[in-house]
């Protein structure tokens, strides 16, 4: 896939974490539970070196339990603090605080010890774009303190705020790393809608998507679009959910990009089902 992105400000966004580090006790790293890997800034370990850290697996209700379980175990056995969390629906959000002070308590008694005056234990929420930071960041705080977006790119500059627990949370504008190599993570980032638009093929995109759909879970394709039978090219595919959907131009020609997008729509809602596309890791090794 030909994805064009890291616009100008994630340069600059990437220099203001790597200072604003020096302020923050624990890191927060938002993933997105339906692709745990592919939504990994592979800078993350770099640039986070040796903070504390939580990994939130976002939109956890999106994705399949099981896979969370296991995603869980991996980040767990791979030296990380790990958490589900949907901050849509609000659930899973008490856990957070408790697993930050958890981890701040050893720098929080450090200070105590040297003397210092007692604060707030801070941190910092990282992660790419539209893996849900902000929406999270409300939850936690019960308010709309954070702006939220159904498109990536929404958080544009650093924002302090107070979390109930005495928590003071940094969020931070996703950030998405140089280049992306990786054909497949490619692909789910743009199912998954971490990408903008303008960014890659949505077209390409809902085609290779409802192939795999076709391929691993048929029957969701069919009862979701009324389907009889699936036939087995993508563009004949898009053709039939468009058929069924009575997508029709003049002539009575299918519009097939209609069927793109609202496949796309729907897949990203959870419409067709709760699916996690990267595969959980089975050895309990880290993954970089």
């Amino acid at each position: 896939m030909d994805i064009h992105w890291y616009p100008g400000h994630m340069a600059r966004t990437r220099r203001q974490i790597i200072e604003d580090l020096k302020l923050v006790d624990v890191v927060i790293e938002v993933l997105d539970a339906r692709i745990p890997s592919s939504s990994r800034n592979p800078e993350f370990n770099k640039i986070a070196g040796q903070k504390p850290r939580l990994v939130v697996l976002n939109k956890s209700g999106l994705a399949e339990s099981e896979k969370t379980r296991l995603w869980l175990e991996h980040f767990r056995a791979s030296g990380f603090c790990a958490a589900a969390a949907d901050a849509l629906q609000g659930r899973g959000m008490r856990e957070i605080p408790a697993l930050v002070r958890e981890l701040a308590a050893p720098i929080m008694a450090a200070l105590a010890a040297s003397g210092r005056r007692p604060r707030a234990p801070r941190c910092m929420v990282l992660g790419i774009p539209n893996v849900g930071k902000s929406l999270l960041i409300n939850r936690l705080v019960g308010r709309s303190a954070a702006r939220t977006g159904d498109k990536p790119g929404v958080t544009r500059g650093r924002q302090w705020i107070r979390v109930a627990g005495n928590i003071d949370l940094l969020d931070t504008p996703g950030i998405l790393w140089p280049k992306l190599e990786d054909a497949e993570a490619a692909f789910r980032l743009a199912a998954t809608g971490a990408l903008k638009d303008e960014a890659y093929d949505f077209y390409a995109v809902a085609g290779k998507l409802v192939h795999w759909l076709a391929e691993n879970h048929p029957d969701a394709l069919k009862e979701r679009y009324k389907l009889d039978q699936l036939p087995s090219g993508q563009e004949e595919l898009l053709e039939a959910v468009g058929a069924a959907r009575g997508y029709y131009l003049s002539g009575g020609v299918i519009d097939t990009i209609k069927s793109a997008r609202i496949l796309l729509k729907e897949f990203r809602e959870g419409r067709l089902g709760r699916y996690t596309l990267d595969e959980p890791p089975y050895s309990g090794t880290a993954s970089s």
